[in-house]
């Protein structure tokens, strides 16, 4: 199983349209990806403005299948421009709970 948390600062004035596109994305993940067990999208407390995705892969192959997803393809064309700075990526592994609980 591989994990992504991914952190994301969003230009002013961009909001709304980065997270429509979000979402959108995030929905396309967890219903069209058969690898993807869990993509969540978590808004900053002390800003508004960055945004925390927590996904979860069944493997390596299941993240280079939805880079290739026609919905992230699109999302990522869409916000290239709304990101204020590079996204913070970290790949991790679980350790609890178990890796069996995650099966879908």
């Amino acid at each position: 199983m591989q994990i992504l948390l991914v952190t994301i600062q969003i230009k002013q004035g961009h909001k709304g349209a980065f997270m429509a596109s979000m979402l959108e994305d995030a929905r396309g993940s967890v219903q069209n990806e058969p690898g993807c067990l869990r993509f969540d999208v978590m808004q900053d407390k002390e800003d508004p403005n960055r945004i925390h995705l927590y996904e979860v892969y069944r493997d390596e192959a299941a993240i280079e299948a939805h880079r290739r997803a026609p919905h992230y393809l699109k999302w990522r064309e869409t916000v290239k421009d709304w990101h204020a700075s590079e996204p913070i990526r970290r790949q991790c592994t679980t350790v609890f709970p178990a890796e069996a609980s995650w099966r879908k």
